[in-house]
């Protein structure tokens, strides 16, 4: 599916420059310890979701990434299997398609760690703007002329717009935080994101 988008000046110097051959090695670095660490949680947790419900484990879909391409990111199912039988539609607070299971795994975030494999393929970053499906990225493109501009950058597991309000806020406030994001990409403010990554999943809010 072809997307239209175009480089600023800005943009273009961002993802030609230094920091992101920085900024790839840590997600290297970051995702390979934190699968390591992270895979006897991630056992037990496909274990309890396939006691609690039949189904698929994993969660495939199709997302929208770097410069348009599209990819399949991963999931530890949180909701009744077929919870989209009806059609596509965006996750409520207290949605009666999230299993017992789901509500805690999506609190503390642990739904999304099989998405370090997107990272270590080199379809996401560790912190980016969050990929949407095909179908709300041209929804959002007509909406919002600027949404296009997220994809001069990798995804990310973790974003400004997900430490400031995470599903609690609007499309176009998580569009104002991102393009935030993609203006002042710094080693400094990476690490601002991952530590703000750490107390939001501690604390977890901005959940669904």
């Amino acid at each position: 599916m072809d997307y239209e988008f175009r480089y600023s000046q800005m943009n273009a110097k961002k993802t030609s420059s230094m920091f992101q051959c920085m900024k790839r090695l840590f997600d290297l670095f970051f995702a390979t310890t934190l699968l390591v660490l992270t895979s006897p949680v991630i056992l037990v947790t496909v274990c309890a979701v396939k006691i609690e419900s039949s189904g698929q484990i994993i969660y495939r879909q199709r997302r929208v990434g770097h410069r348009g391409n599209e990819f399949t990111i991963y999931k530890i199912r949180s909701m009744e299997e077929n919870a989209e039988a009806s059609g596509a539609k965006w996750a409520e607070k207290n949605d009666p398609r999230i299993t017992k299971v789901g509500h805690f795994i999506r609190k503390t975030r642990i739904d999304e760690l099989p998405q370090l494999w997107n990272v270590l393929k080199g379809e996401m970053s560790i912190i980016g703007p969050r990929p949407e499906r095909p179908m709300f990225t041209k929804e959002f493109q007509v909406l919002y002329p600027k949404f296009t501009q997220r994809l001069v950058v990798k995804p990310g597991l973790t974003g400004w717009a997900q430490v400031n309000g995470g599903y609690d806020i609007s499309p176009k406030e998580k569009l104002k935080l991102d393009l935030e994001y993609i203006n002042s990409m710094s080693i400094k403010n990476e690490a601002r994101i991952l530590c703000k990554t750490i107390q939001v999943v501690l604390s977890g809010s901005g959940a669904r």
